[in-house]
């Protein structure tokens, strides 16, 4: 590996600006590339720049040739369409490194099915399942449970793809809605009906070489539109970190019990996982549970937790150790703060939103930072152009003070139409 990087970096939302920022941060890198990028990866580091407007993260062809021109040796993907669909393959076959799992890894997010058997057969502990391939099967499984179930698409349905029905009836006709009416197109195809779980959610971020692993600090996020995680289901408004609804001792427990054996079953199937890997669990009250595996950084984990990386840790040395299978071999460390991630969407999210709006910043101080997802440069205008627009993030020494440092930074920024009721309540 050259010492010197020059990054493709894949993805348009608030996790890449974060990767991209990091990244640049770096003496080793050179020069991150962004397809399609946004407005705040657009703007503000020589480092980093977006690439030609029109080239899809999945079209690999297109994407290798622009990476031989200019002369890219690292990918990163930051979205999981491109790590479901195979990009590593693509460019492993042009000497090409990819920092991300292979197309059989991905799997255990681009297949819930394949997940749950995964966990099943390494004796992962999770929420009894039923993997139906039809409508029939799907009823009949249905017919022998007496509990509250959650029924999910097993492919990849953008960050959707769940349904919780609360009685038979409902049950039966959301069954209907994935498999006859195709809610979610063929991401419902196949669906896994699991018990519902009760207990906390937490979302905790390992990076992998294959064999060994290293955790991010473990937060909680909220996925709902309003504040105190209350209204519409979203893509994620916000997360805290670190949090104390895990004790070091339950860490520990989940990652002999969870991370370990996942790494480990994985591999042992064929399919050695390198890269980024996010899951959910809910802390029940007979012990941690899995829900799902994220094939990457999850967002708005990344912002969150990216900025937390003390000043002797090299995202970029981590990444070339882990592709050299040597993660055990560099420092990965964190400053001794909280971190708190407000997310800023346009009004009317996650329903139906208007696009286009300019955005004005109030320039930040003492620490604020923002990251940019749903926009565009135009000309020297930053616009809006999707739901989630940015995320404010703020360090402190004290949780309230990151609470109160995050959501004085959304006062900073502007725009028509603005939602600012991010989905955040410290805890």
């Amino acid at each position: 590996m050259v010492n010197r990087l020059r990054i493709l970096l894949l993805g348009s939302g608030d996790r890449e600006h974060a990767l991209a920022w990091t990244l640049s941060r770096s003496p080793l890198v050179e020069k991150i590339l962004c397809i399609p990028g946004n407005g705040g990866t657009a703007t503000g580091d020589a480092k980093i720049e977006n690439g030609p407007p029109g080239i899809s993260m999945v079209a690999f062809a297109r994407l290798v040739d622009f990476s031989k021109e200019k002369n890219v040796n690292l990918v990163i993907p930051g979205s999981e369409e491109p790590i479901v669909q195979g990009i590593e393959g693509w460019f492993k076959k042009e000497g090409i490194p990819v920092f991300g799992p292979s197309k059989g890894a991905a799997r255990l997010e681009g297949s819930k099915c394949f997940a749950k058997d995964i966990m099943a057969r390494h004796s992962i502990p999770t929420a009894r399942y039923w993997n139906c391939s039809t409508v029939e099967e799907a009823y009949r499984c249905l017919d022998k449970i007496d509990s509250p179930v959650v029924i999910k698409a097993s492919g990849l349905a953008g960050g959707k793809g769940v349904l919780m029905p609360s009685t038979p009836e409902e049950n039966r006709a959301a069954v209907h809605t994935m498999m006859i009416q195709k809610l979610y197109g063929e991401a419902g195809a196949e669906i896994v009906i699991e018990e519902l779980l009760s207990g906390d959610e937490i979302s905790i971020t390992l990076v992998s070489d294959g064999s060994s692993l290293a955790l991010f600090p473990v937060g909680q996020d909220a996925q709902r539109i309003l504040d105190g995680n209350t209204g519409a289901n979203t893509g994620g408004m916000g997360v805290y970190a670190s949090t104390d609804l895990l004790s070091a001792e339950q860490i520990d427990r989940i990652t002999k019990t969870i991370f370990e054996p996942t790494i480990k079953g994985i591999r042992d199937e064929g399919h050695p996982f390198m890269g980024f890997i996010c899951v959910g669990l809910v802390m029940t009250s007979s012990g941690p549970k899995l829900i799902e595996y994220n094939v990457r950084f999850g967002d708005p984990e990344a912002q969150t937790l990216l900025p937390l990386l003390d000043e002797e840790s090299d995202l970029a040395e981590i990444i070339l150790a882990c592709l050299d299978q040597r993660l055990h071999s560099v420092h990965f460390g964190f400053v001794p703060k909280y971190a708190v991630s407000v997310v800023i969407a346009s009004g009317g999210y996650p329903e139906d939103y208007e696009v286009g709006k300019e955005i004005k910043v109030t320039p930040a101080s003492g620490g604020t930072m923002l990251f940019y997802a749903g926009t565009i440069l135009d000309g020297r205008t930053i616009r809006t152009a999707g739901g989630r627009v940015l995320a404010v993030v703020f360090l402190h020494d004290t949780l309230k003070g990151a609470v109160e440092g995050a959501y004085e930074g959304v006062t900073l920024v502007k725009f028509d139409a603005v939602s600012a009721l991010a989905a955040y309540t410290a805890r």
